[in-house]
C-alpha cells in the first residue's frame, strides 16, 4: 500500500485544484447574507454557461447527479404525459428506471452502446405516436464514451412540437450547450463533472415557461423542482439545509472555471488531454471502441487485452499504487475498460499516466495489447 493520493482518471468524482479543496475549510450559515449571494451567483453563472440568460432558470438540488435528473424527469413531465427515451448505455437505462418507478408514460428507442442516436429515428418514432409529449437524451453516454447529436434531436423534436429534457450530466462545462440553438426545457448536471467542483449537488437549468407550468408534477417533495425553483426566487435561499461546503468549493470552481476560458478553454483542455491519451494507448497496442468520429473527450473505453497475463484488477491496482485510478468497463458489448480525460489533469499528467500504464504493463508481463478478435469474441 502507499499514502500516495492519486490522480483520478474517471468520469467523476474528479481530481480538483488545491484552491477548490481549500474553499471547504470555511463554515457557512445557510441563511448568511453572503452565503445567499453565493448561491444566487453560481446560479447566474450556470444559466449564462448554457446562454439561456432570462429565459431560464438554474435549480441546485442536494445529491449527486442523479438526483437532479430524477428532479427533472419527476417535475417537467407531466403526469398525463409520455416520454421517449434515447437510450444507447446506462445512464439512459437509468433515466428509463427512473420514469419506470415514476409511474410516467414512456417509450424507448435503444441502439448499441456505441451508436448514436439517430435524429431521424426520434423523428419517425414521434410521427408514429402522437401521445409523446416529451423526449430525453444523455449529451455525453459515459457508458462508452459516445457523443449523442444532441442538436440534431433537438431540432427534430421542436420540428413536432415536443418537448426535450437533455442528462448533460458528463459534458457541461466543456462541451457546448446553446440554449439559444437548441431548443430544450431542461438541462440536467452536477457540481462534479466538467466544471471540476466536489461531489454533492445537482442542478438542473430549466426553461422559465416551462418549470412555471410544472406545479403539482413532482412525486417527491424534496425532488420538487417547481417548489424549489420557487423558494429561490422568492427567499434567494435553499428550501432545506444546503450542502454549504460543497456549494462554497464549487462557487470556486466556477470562477477557475471562467479565468481558464469557460467552455471553450475547459474543452480545449480536455480535447488534448483525449488525444494525447488515445495517441498513447494506441501505439502500446489498445484498441478503442469508437472512432475517433464519435468519440467525446470526456472518458475513453478500451477493449481488454488479449493476452493471457493481463488481468483487469491487478492493473487496475497496480496503476493505482503508482498513482492513477481509472474505471472499469461498463459495457455489454465488449470487455473494457475506460480512462477519464477530466478534472484538473494537464497534458503532463497524462503523459505520466501513459508512463505508469506501459511500468505497469511491463510489470505484468503483458506484450499484447490487442484485444480479443471479433470473430472469438463472436463465439465467446
Amino acid at each position: 500500500m502507499t499514502d500516495l493520493v492519486p490522480l483520478l482518471l474517471t468520469p467523476g468524482p474528479l481530481t480538483t485544484s488545491e484552491s477548490t479543496k481549500r474553499a471547504m475549510l470555511r463554515d457557512w450559515g445557510s441563511r448568511d447574507g453572503r452565503f445567499v449571494e453565493m448561491n444566487a451567483r453560481i446560479r447566474r453563472r450556470l444559466v449564462e454557461l448554457a446562454h439561456g440568460e432570462g429565459r431560464f432558470a438554474a435549480i441546485p438540488l442536494q445529491g449527486s447527479g442523479t438526483f437532479a435528473v430524477e428532479g427533472m424527469l419527476g417535475t417537467m413531465l407531466p403526469r398525463d404525459g409520455k416520454i421517449l427515451l434515447c437510450i444507447n448505455g446506462a445512464y439512459g437505462h437509468r433515466m428509463a428506471r427512473i420514469v419506470e418507478m415514476l409511474g410516467r408514460a414512456a417509450v424507448e428507442y435503444e441502439t448499441a452502446e456505441d451508436t448514436p442516436i439517430d435524429p431521424a429515428e426520434v423523428g419517425r418514432r414521434l410521427d408514429a405516436d402522437p401521445a409523446i409529449t416529451h423526449v430525453a437524451i444523455v449529451q455525453c453516454e459515459t457508458t462508452s464514451g459516445v457523443l449523442n447529436p444532441v442538436a440534431a434531436v433537438a431540432a427534430e423534436v421542436a420540428r413536432h412540437g415536443r418537448r426535450l429534457l437533455i442528462d448533460a450530466m458528463s459534458a457541461f462545462g466543456a462541451l457546448p450547450l446553446d440554449t439559444r440553438e437548441i431548443a430544450c426545457d431542461a438541462i440536467a448536471a452536477s457540481s462534479n463533472k466538467c466544471l471540476e467542483g466536489v461531489p454533492g449537488m445537482g442542478f438542473v437549468i430549466a426553461r422559465l415557461e416551462a418549470i412555471a407550468e410544472c406545479e403539482g408534477n413532482a412525486h417527491a417533495l424534496s425532488l420538487d423542482l417547481h417548489d424549489q425553483w420557487r423558494f429561490m426566487e422568492r427567499a434567494g435561499q435553499w428550501r432545506f439545509t444546503p450542502p454549504t461546503h460543497v456549494i462554497a468549493a464549487f462557487d470556486q470552481a466556477l470562477t477557475e472555471h471562467a479565468e481558464e476560458g469557460g467552455v471553450a478553454g475547459r474543452g480545449a483542455r480536455y480535447r488534448e488531454n483525449c488525444r494525447i491519451l488515445v495517441d498513447g494507448m494506441r501505439a502500446m497496442g489498445f484498441e478503442t471502441l469508437l472512432p475517433d468520429a464519435l468519440q467525446a473527450p470526456i472518458i475513453v473505453t478500451f477493449h481488454m487485452p488479449a493476452d493471457p497475463n493481463f488481468a483487469f484488477q491487478t492493473f487496475y491496482d497496480q496503476l493505482r499504487d503508482r498513482g492513477f485510478v481509472i474505471y472499469p468497463g461498463k459495457l455489454t458489448v465488449a470487455d473494457s475498460f475506460r480512462i477519464g480525460c477530466i478534472g484538473r489533469l494537464s497534458a503532463n499528467d497524462m503523459q505520466d499516466a501513459l508512463a505508469a500504464i506501459a511500468a505497469t504493463l511491463a510489470g505484468m508481463g503483458v506484450t499484447n495489447c490487442g484485444p480479443v478478435p471479433v470473430a472469438r469474441r463472436a463465439t465467446a
